[in-house]
């Protein structure tokens, strides 16, 4: 099978992943105006997004059964990822938020991911109100390259992506699949630039233009 066949990733249809990806989404994050959760799910084949502040358990997000230790979730503790001082992009965390010594293991055979849509404190307020995220994997995130929202949505940390950044990077490494990132990324390239020049059409002068 070739490569872009594995990886479901050829741009024609949904991106076929593997690992299955939970978006928890804050009620107020659907109010902005670059939000891309939906852009998210839209373009993977296992995905889902759901909308609240609280469930009782993975399941019950989920929708359907599921095995909490084969499940990650990215963490929002107070250790900066950098500081760790490894290459990695994509760090598992043992319970006392330093990395895992079996990094291998910790990232194996994971069914799915839940990543946190919201700002960072809507982000942390659900990690709060949802304690049985905390019997999942702890993953965080470290990019090599800051957010590509730049002007269009400040983010307070550098490692601090948007849900499909933080999506492609996720399944590029756990899926194995560089491509999945790239599509994800040129999706949100698109996103960005439908946003400008909504913008630029929403604050044109009176009287110019067609």
């Amino acid at each position: 099978m070739a490569e872009n066949e594995t990886c479901g990733a050829s741009g024609i249809g949904p991106i076929d992943n593997r690992l299955f990806v939970l978006v928890l989404q804050h009620p107020q994050e659907k109010r902005e105006v670059v939000a891309t959760a939906a852009a998210t799910c839209g373009a993977l084949r296992r995905a889902a997004l759901v909308v609240g502040l609280s469930w009782p358990n993975l399941a019950r997000a989920l929708g359907r059964p599921a095995d909490a230790k084969r499940w990650a979730v990215t963490y929002l503790g107070s250790a900066r990822p950098a500081a760790f001082g490894t290459g990695q992009e994509v760090i598992a965390l043992d319970r006392g938020g330093m990395p895992a010594a079996d990094q291998d293991a910790m990232l194996r055979n994971l069914d799915g991911v839940v990543l946190l849509d919201g700002s960072w404190s809507e982000a942390k307020t659900l990690w709060w109100r949802n304690p049985w995220l905390l019997k999942l994997r702890r993953l965080v995130l470290n990019p090599r390259h800051r957010s590509r929202f730049g002007q269009l949505r400040r983010e307070p940390r550098r490692e601090a992506l948007s849900t499909i950044e933080a999506a492609a990077l996720l399944l590029k490494h756990l899926d194995g699949c560089p491509e999945i990132e790239a599509a994800l990324v040129n999706r949100l390239d698109h996103l960005m630039a439908e946003t400008r020049a909504d913008r630029r059409r929403f604050f044109q002068p009176a009287g110019v233009g067609g």
